[in-house]
């Protein structure tokens, strides 16, 4: 079987479900904002995204992330991502940022979304593609706290901002679904959507808990969930999409290969996936990389790949109009 060449994967009509601001830096940008500061940088430019494993990883967005720390810096890093978006063809994103890696913006949040929104606007007006916000918590995060974030983003009730959602390490965490419960019910109620990682770092008990105690509409990895066939009988059940992202969990050892991660099993199963590039500056990939990946690894026909793309599309957070606008390029890729 051929596998499509990265043009014509470019020309597949999709969305982007899971990817975080904090993971779209370019090493030349992180090296010209830190001299900027006067800020060292962690190691030479050219061994910058070497990492040694999640917790590395996460304390390096924490460093990068420290590095801006005006609205034009953050205005400049959304619509960065915007180009980095259509570079791939994809034509719409739901982009998470966790204002709790962003120090200098600290309990400025209305502030923060109003800068990304003006980069993300400024895209826009040049034809670049649509993207919506989804702002995270962090899983050490306090309940309290949790739903201070919630209250404010329902406060501000910014049109840019689509989902709440949570992340961080859950092993180092531990289970914290009951501690966000009441955070996420309050999201539901008014009109946000849920998107929760988990079935990372923990288990299948993650997912098992962004579906029963977070009302999950879409969960970001979930992966794990292979480990437990009722855990995989309830995603399908309820058909709760997965935003899957097969070299981020390679880079960061979820998986030791392509050839031994799920989502081909979790795809013949009935699971709805959708393929992604989670840190794609920091883990050297694009959109159409992943999905290139994958046809090749697991063997998937034109059919399949346009199955997944119809995934990413359903399980996006954008408007019903941009939806069916893309789901008709799709129907003629």
């Amino acid at each position: 079987m051929t596998v499509p060449d990265l043009t014509r994967l470019r020309a597949l009509p999709r969305a982007e479900v899971h990817a975080h601001l904090e993971g779209c830096f370019d090493a030349p940008l992180l090296e010209q904002w830190a001299r900027r500061h006067g800020e060292s940088m962690p190691r030479p430019v050219e061994r910058l995204f070497e990492f040694q494993g999640l917790a590395d990883f996460l304390e390096f967005l924490d460093w990068a992330c420290g590095l801006v720390r005006t609205r034009d810096e953050l205005a400049e890093a959304a619509y960065a991502f915007s180009r980095r978006m259509a570079a791939s063809g994809t034509g719409y994103a739901d982009l998470i940022f966790n204002p709790t890696h962003w120090h200098h913006w600290t309990a400025r949040l209305p502030a923060m979304i109003d800068a990304l929104d003006a980069g993300f606007r400024a895209a826009e007006q040049e034809g670049l593609p649509r993207v919506g916000l989804c702002v995270s918590l962090l899983r050490t995060q306090s309940a309290e706290a949790a739903v201070q974030v919630v209250d404010e983003l329902v406060a501000l009730r910014h049109p840019r901002v689509v989902a709440l959602s949570i992340d961080g390490n859950e092993a180092a965490a531990g289970r914290t679904g009951p501690r966000f419960a009441d955070a996420f019910r309050r999201a539901a109620a008014a009109g946000l959507r849920r998107t929760v990682h988990a079935g990372e770092s923990s288990g299948p008990e993650g997912v098992r808990d962004a579906i029963e105690l977070l009302g999950a509409d879409r969960i970001d990895h979930g992966v794990r969930a292979i480990e437990d066939p009722s855990v995989v009988a309830l995603l399908v059940e309820r058909q709760i999409p997965l935003g899957i992202c097969p070299s981020s969990n390679l880079v960061l050892k979820v998986y030791p290969s392509l050839a031994e991660h799920p989502i081909d099993r979790l795809r013949r199963a009935g699971v709805p996936v959708s393929i992604n590039t989670d840190d794609p500056a920091l883990l050297g990939t694009t959109l159409e990389r992943e999905y290139a990946l994958c046809a090749g690894a697991f063997g998937w026909s034109d059919e399949v790949l346009r199955d997944i793309a119809r995934t990413s599309i359903d399980a996006s957070f954008a408007d019903a109009r941009l939806k069916a606008e893309l789901q008709a390029k799709l129907a003629r890729w």
